[in-house]
């Protein structure tokens, strides 16, 4: 069973984001036009493409290629709030079926319950995000899941250098918190 931790100080911005058009999106498949955190690359880095779907996909969007293989680094080019491919997607989008989804799939979770999930975890994310920028770290991938990789190098290296601020604990808090929910609703950790 998945239980929602709320964050004390979040409940106005809580409140905005769960605005997500609940009243209009109660099937599930709907979950997921409504939270895109595998598409904006919260949950996922990249997407691996199998070879028969590449013309296909090459023609709705922007795929890298390595030889043969064809894969999207996230956050996906064709996500803008939505998938804006959403009927063409890749197989590998078609058939990931994340733990919040899943719940909702079995009712043993409630359509609203998932979208206060995502919108948790929207600003938990945005929290970390703008953290990071207040400490001045320059993160260079473009996916927020790569992201993360590279912030715990450099907060390790903080740490082994003995640099460590409260400003740094916050941090390391606030990616502890966001990671434990992404594990306990998602099924998908940052580690």
């Amino acid at each position: 069973m998945h239980h929602i931790r709320y964050i004390v100080g979040f409940g106005d911005s809580l409140q905005k984001q769960t605005s997500i058009k609940k009243e209009a999106m109660s099937d599930s498949s709907n979950i997921c036009l409504a939270c895109g955190l595998c598409c904006d690359g919260t949950l996922i880095g990249y997407v691996q493409l199998d070879k028969e779907e590449l013309p296909a996909l090459k023609k709705v969007m922007t795929i890298e290629t390595a030889g043969d293989n064809g894969f999207i680094l996230h956050p996906c080019p064709s996500f803008c709030n939505s998938c804006t491919i959403y009927e063409n997607r890749p197989k590998q989008c078609a058939k990931f079926k994340c733990e919040l989804l899943k719940s909702v799939d079995e009712n043993k979770l409630a359509f609203d319950t998932a979208v206060d999930v995502v919108a948790l975890v929207k600003i938990k994310k945005a929290t970390v995000e703008k953290k990071v920028g207040q400490l001045g770290y320059t993160l260079n991938s473009q996916s927020f899941y790569f992201k993360m990789a590279e912030l715990k190098k450099l907060l390790l290296k903080t740490k082994l250098e003995s640099s460590v601020t409260t400003e740094h604990l916050e941090l390391i808090a606030n990616l502890k918190e966001l990671d434990s929910l992404l594990t306990e609703n998602f099924g998908v950790s940052l580690n």
